[in-house]
């Protein structure tokens, strides 16, 4: 969730370059950001410290001093509000040392019971009781050891990063949270996703649980957290392109990403065909498997329970992440845990693998960022391939997550190719449609009528089930209209209550075996007055607006989406949100 970024090296404007680093991490979520670095003026070596609540913006830190060393954070808000002295870096009482953080120290209170009468708190921040405790071990052992000694006490998933100014290295530990570090000639980096090292370098190492790296401009030392000795790490190579992660003539992210996915859904499935067919084995030989997502990727995968039974005829379990956990009891060593996400660091999605883990169940990941805390723990991982995701909203990460579910279940019986080429077909419809400036216009005309709404309905039937969960979560997170997805026939037994003249409700009519009995539930729903908007091939006379969408066969769903994802950008804008960066939200959920 929080963004981290660190630099040591041979540029002595560190701070302007931690800065822009940090811009590249905004689409994480965060409410505030600062940035440390060490003051070596007048023979007197300091931490200076710039942080401020809200956005970066067009701010500067022109005002900090020169310096080869630098550190930087974008909050999102745990403990303590939304308050410049609650923002990071913390300092101790010397002013020497600094911290970011990112996670929840579980056992921030008693830590701090123990050092209150020692030292000077100035924050409400579980964070600062950590830059307390490395101050009283640095009175006894050297840097390392001290950062050490202190995350062996916290307790929860935490990563940090330490300055000191006496100690020409930054020191970074990490149990759970993710950290990249980024290799250099003689400058080395560190961030929270590797995202933002692309346009540093393609040279990183992503740091294991229960390891500690000291970092100086001219190398990396990583430790063991649990024997103390040195280890030596795994260098990966990033092969995304840094044009991928700019905007380019988009004026969002968010726009950005909903155009590419004709692309991105291509791209989906360009699979490895032994990976995909040795999921299908293992698909086959498991007595359960297990789909598990988060939020969007959530609905990826109630999706996919659909995908499996009209495709394969095979029936799978869908959880979502946070509690799947309460179910592991199904669990044994036969079991199949498919797990997905677009960062591969949602923490409620590695304490399902955890799980899954103790009863020896196989696991599968499928995931956006390769080289990820859950690709790292996963028997098989199979990468989405739609390029980074900046905005904090999913668009093209779930259309990848469809296509490649289409894929499997057609593997399944046997027709890969089939599979393969519906999807590539369905691409280029996406890409005719997204290029169809009426399409587009409708699209905006639609927003203008219902932009000041306080609520929008969203039904379908069959997979546009989850699709219409899908779309209420897009709409939800980008307008902060209150919108929900339900299946086509469960609103007359309760939120047919809820409807009154004029209310939007959007419903998708495919041109499948669910039309003919969707139209009469959105029947039910125009005769209390409801707004109808139609998503389909063909214009219904129950539509009041209709958004036409070509007719993809079975793969239609993925198509389907993508007029709910542009009316969620549309109604930001109207609303004068950010489209990007919405409220209270992360892009990577690192928390339980």
């Amino acid at each position: 969730m929080c963004g981290i970024f660190g630099y040591i090296g041979k540029n002595e404007n560190a701070a302007k370059l931690v800065l822009e680093g940090l811009k590249t991490l905004e689409y994480r979520g965060y409410d505030s950001w600062g940035i440390a670095v060490v003051n070596e003026k007048n023979n007197k070596k300091e931490v200076s410290i710039k942080k401020k609540a809200g956005k970066i913006g067009n701010a500067s830190v022109n005002e900090l001093p020169q310096s080869s060393i630098a550190l930087g954070h974008t909050r999102w808000a745990t403990h303590g509000g939304v308050t410049d002295l609650n923002a990071h870096p913390h300092l101790d009482c010397t002013k020497n040392i600094a911290v970011i953080h990112n996670g929840i120290v579980e056992n921030y209170l008693e830590i701090k019971v123990n050092l209150r009468e020692n030292h000077k708190y100035i924050s409400e921040t579980d964070t600062e009781v950590i830059v307390h405790l490395i101050e009283d071990y640095l009175k006894q052992f050297p840097f390392r050891e001290a950062v050490f000694k202190t995350f062996k006490k916290l307790l929860g998933r935490n990563a940090i990063i330490v300055l000191s100014a006496n100690d020409k290295s930054l020191i970074v530990a990490k149990n759970g949270s993710p950290i990249v570090l980024g290799l250099g000639i003689s400058e080395n980096y560190i961030a929270s996703d590797a995202a933002a090292l692309i346009p540093y370098t393609k040279k990183i190492i992503f740091l294991e649980d229960e390891q500690l790296a000291k970092i100086t401009k001219n190398g990396i030392k990583i430790y063991s957290l649990l024997s103390g000795k040195e280890v030596k790490p795994k260098i990966s190579i990033l092969d995304w392109k840094p044009e991928e992660t700019r905007k380019g003539p988009f004026k969002h992210f968010l726009l950005k990403e909903i155009m590419e996915q004709g692309d991105s859904i291509k791209q989906a499935v360009s699979q490895n065909t032994d990976d995909i067919n040795k999921l299908s084995k293992l698909i086959k030989e498991s007595y359960g498997s297990f789909f598990v997502g988060c939020g969007t990727a959530g609905h990826a995968c109630r999706a996919a329970g659909y995908i499996f039974s009209i495709i394969a005829k095979r029936h799978i379990n869908f959880c979502v992440g946070s509690e799947f956990s309460y179910f592991e009891d199904f669990l044994t060593d036969k079991s199949l845990l498919i797990a997905v996400s677009q960062s591969g660091e949602t923490a409620d999605i590695l304490e399902a693998v955890g799980a899954a883990r103790r009863h020896k169940s196989k696991i599968v990941s499928l995931v956006n960022m390769t080289g990820s805390s859950l690709s790292r723990v996963s028997d098989l991982v199979i990468p989405l391939r739609v390029g980074p995701e900046k905005s904090v909203l999913s668009t093209k990460a779930f259309t990848g997550k469809l296509a490649l579910f289409y894929l499997i279940a057609y593997t399944l019986i046997g027709k890969y190719q089939e599979g393969k080429n519906q999807v590539l077909l369905t691409g280029d419809a996406l890409t005719l449609l997204l290029s169809d400036n009426k399409f587009i216009e409708n699209i905006k005309m639609i927003t203008d009528k219902i932009y000041q709404m306080q609520d929008i309905y969203i039904i379908g039937r069959g997979i546009n089930y989850p699709i219409a969960l899908e779309a209420a979560h897009k709409i939800k997170e980008a307008s902060y209209i209150h919108a929900e997805g339900f299946a086509g026939g469960e609103p007359k037994h309760c939120e047919i209550s809820l409807i009154s003249e004029g209310i939007p409700c959007i419903v998708f009519v495919p041109n499948d075996e669910t039309k003919s009995a969707i139209i009469s539930n959105t029947m039910e729903l125009k005769s209390r007055g409801a707004m109808i908007i139609g998503i389909s091939p063909t214009k219904e006379s129950v539509f009041d607006e209709w958004i036409k969408v070509p007719d993809a066969g079975i793969t239609s769903s993925i198509i389907e989406v993508v007029p709910a994802q542009l009316l969620a950008y549309f109604l930001a804008l109207r609303r004068g949100n950010d489209p990007d960066k919405p409220r209270n939200l992360a892009k990577s959920v690192t928390v339980k």
